[in-house]
């Protein structure tokens, strides 16, 4: 890790403009930079010096760092023996029993494997992750303080934000306690589980999480896997609470949200413009197969989406390669997203809406100011790193290099 308070980078490739063929974006202009970094910010970008004593980007293309937005780092079997996913779990309830007997030995390593599953994202390019936490009766407190451990001991290179998560059922495994008692530990946001699917009382569901939300004066992040009129009844009671809680606009969001994928399009469009409305924003996984997320017409409407790696190796998911590049990619493929405009305006899966270039081709980002949370990575621009999952070569996390695999 380098730990100066001044960086100066020489050779970085930022993007600088669009090249057009009969009004159509046909490739994106780009050129070599100084860049230089101070007290975890941009001071400068200047024109390039190649024969400066500086750090050598070596032509390698400059991007924000990204976000993982939906992970569980408190669980999961990276860093230890492989396991694949046990054939008799099958549905949330199936797997919330399992839980209930594995969570006390995964307990004994969490830390330690929340620690190389940072590691992983590190070398994908992310530098924060929201990340779900068990709160229940078997593990209580303890997952939460094991993954607080975890952070701490990786502060200086990566941030978090900590969402309680009632992966057992708010009121079906009686949490209401434990959940009060977290909301006072250092969190971000109160979770929630299928509120009528697994707690069998929507609203009395809801209702604990939107109270429990306001007296702490936190934000909510609720699991929403439930389809169907329970489902779609969920999201429009949340979208009634929050537009009567004002506070809680923009720090609102539904994590999976499948109901969206199953309504017809006057429906869809009716709930999005409603989310926007409210400034609930939707984090989606962006799953393949015949449940295919509209966030085609979320954008449409102005919704925040966001995206995350969810399980990564663990009892839940065998998959996941900690990469949120790639997550940017799945949407190109799933949408026929395979323009040079088209795959460039992806990125802001993986940045959380901040793009080198504008809609218009004017470079925005970096500028003097910006954070210095940045990336390096061996593609020619935003649209091929997209379309490629180009390798990630360096993270620059507050103006620190926390990660690299070439010299630079």
């Amino acid at each position: 890790m380098t730990a100066d308070k001044i960086l100066t980078f020489k050779n970085v490739r930022l993007e600088t403009g669009f090249e057009y063929e009969e009004g159509e974006v046909v490739a994106t202009k780009t050129g070599l930079f100084t860049l230089v970094i101070s007290d975890g910010k941009i001071k400068a970008v200047l024109p390039n010096n190649p024969t400066a004593d500086a750090l050598d980007a070596q032509g390698l293309l400059l991007l924000p760092s990204f976000k993982d937005m939906h992970i569980h780092l408190d669980k999961t079997f990276y860093g230890g023996p492989w396991q694949a996913r046990r054939k008799k779990n099958r549905t949330v309830q199936d797997m919330i029993a399992y839980e209930q007997e594995v969570l006390p030995k995964m307990l004994q390593t969490s830390t330690e494997r929340a620690e190389k599953l940072i590691e992983l994202l590190q070398s994908h390019g992310a530098n924060f992750a929201r990340s779900h936490v068990n709160i229940e009766p078997t593990s209580r407190l303890d997952s939460l303080k094991n993954l607080q451990q975890a952070l701490d001991t990786k502060k200086d290179s990566f941030e978090a934000e900590l969402v309680t998560f009632p992966q057992h059922g708010i009121l079906r495994s009686k949490s209401e306690q434990l959940m009060k008692e977290a909301a006072a530990m250092g969190i971000d946001y109160i979770g929630g589980l299928d509120p009528g699917a697994i707690d069998g009382d929507m609203k009395k569901s809801m209702d604990f999480v939107v109270q429990l939300a306001l007296d702490h004066k936190k934000g909510i992040d609720i699991h929403l896997h439930e389809g169907g009129d329970s489902g779609l009844k969920t999201v429009e009671y949340l979208i009634d609470r929050v537009n009567e809680n004002p506070v809680l606009k923009g720090k609102t969001f539904i994590s999976h949200s499948f109901v969206l994928a199953r309504l017809e399009k006057q429906k869809l469009e009716e709930v999005a413009d409603n989310l926007a409305g409210a400034r609930i924003g939707i984090i989606s996984t962006i799953p393949f197969g015949n449940l295919i997320m509209p966030i085609p017409t979320l954008y449409k409407y102005g919704v925040d989406v966001r995206t995350g790696n969810d399980s990564i190796i663990d009892h839940w998911n065998t998959f996941g390669t900690g990469s949120i590049l790639q997550k940017a990619t799945l949407m190109a493929q799933l949408y026929g997203y395979s323009t040079e405009f088209e795959l460039s305006r992806c990125l802001k899966l993986a940045t959380h809406n901040i793009l080198p270039l504008d809609d218009k081709g004017n470079r925005q980002w970096p500028q003097a100011g910006d954070k210095a949370d940045l990336i390096l990575v061996d593609a020619s621009c935003s649209a091929e790193a997209v379309s490629r999952v180009s390798p990630v070569r360096a993270l620059i996390h507050k103006g620190n290099i926390v990660y690299q695999t070439t010299t630079v």
